[in-house]
Order: C-alpha cells, then structure tokens, then sequence
C-alpha cells in the first residue's frame, strides 16, 4: 500500500515521528536554561528574602557560592529534584522558593483558599441576617411604615407643607 492512498497511515507515521521527536529531545536542554529556572525556584539564604539569582545586595556572603553550587550540579547533569534535594539537605527547607506540594507542605498551598471560601461566606451570612432581621417594635404596639404606605404618608407631608 501506498502512503498517498492511505491517508490514515500518512497521519499515523506523522505522529510516530513527531512523538519520537518531542520524546528525544525532551530531555535535552540548554545548561544555562535549566540553571536559570532552578535558580529561580531557589531563595538565597542570607536572609535578604530573595531568590537566589536575584540577589543583588552588596557583599552578600552566600549566593557567590550557592550560585557556583548550582552551576556545579548543572553541569554535572544532576536531576533538577536531585539539585533541589541537595540544597534542602544543605540549607533547610527555606531554600526552596514555594513550598512542595506533598506531605504538610500541601496545607500551605489549602489553607489560602479554604480561609477566603470561609471568609466569602461569613459575609454573605451576616449581610443576609441584617437584611431579614425583623423591624424593631416601637412603644404601644406600633409597627413602622413602611412601602407604598410610607409613600402615601411623604405625598400627603409634602402636599401640606407646599405654600
């Protein structure tokens, strides 16, 4: 069979290649870009609360060497989680920019969204009970005035006061 006359063969090879392609060079990128995004999942540790290839306070002691770290482990083809295992090891877990999302860590990326949800709700809550609270009583069992009542009521006022 002839790949002009099958056109759904045609598709197929065209996709094998292309998957084949995007699978080949999934793994290879530029060592400056990997060190350029990992680095910008990094916090540098002097305690100027940047990340670490942001870092630009004068004589900083420790993102020269952080950076040369990072760098290192760039070059020697090291995994990015295996980088970013390393410096947690290294430095704690506050090098890491935002937080993981497994195990206690999740609750930080949660509780955000749990406590506007929350809040959004607390405040409908109580703008609806202030819109169905009752009309208060006045003395002698009076009830206030209220609608087209109160209307008729200002018509007849402002029809008496006009001179």
């Amino acid at each position: 069979m002839r790949l002009k006359q099958n056109p759904t063969l045609r598709r197929a090879l065209h996709c094998s290649v292309l998957a084949a392609a995007v699978f080949a060079f999934s793994g290879a990128s530029d060592p400056s870009t990997r060190f350029n995004e990992l680095g910008h999942q990094l916090m540098c540790i002097c305690s100027c609360g940047q990340i670490l290839l942001e870092c630009n306070h004068v004589g900083c002691p420790d993102s020269d060497g952080m950076r040369n770290e990072l760098m290192a482990a760039v070059s020697r083809g090291d995994s990015d989680s295996l980088v970013q295992q390393a410096f947690v090891q290294k430095y704690g877990p506050t090098v890491l920019a935002a937080p993981t999302t497994t195990g206690f860590d999740r609750t930080a990326w949660i509780m955000p969204f749990v406590v506007l949800l929350a809040g959004i709700g607390f405040v409908v809550y109580i703008v609806r009970s202030w819109k169905n609270k009752p009309a208060p009583a006045l003395a002698d069992g009076l009830t206030p005035v209220r609608g087209a009542e109160l209307d008729e009521f200002r018509e007849q006022a402002r029809k008496e006061t006009d001179l």
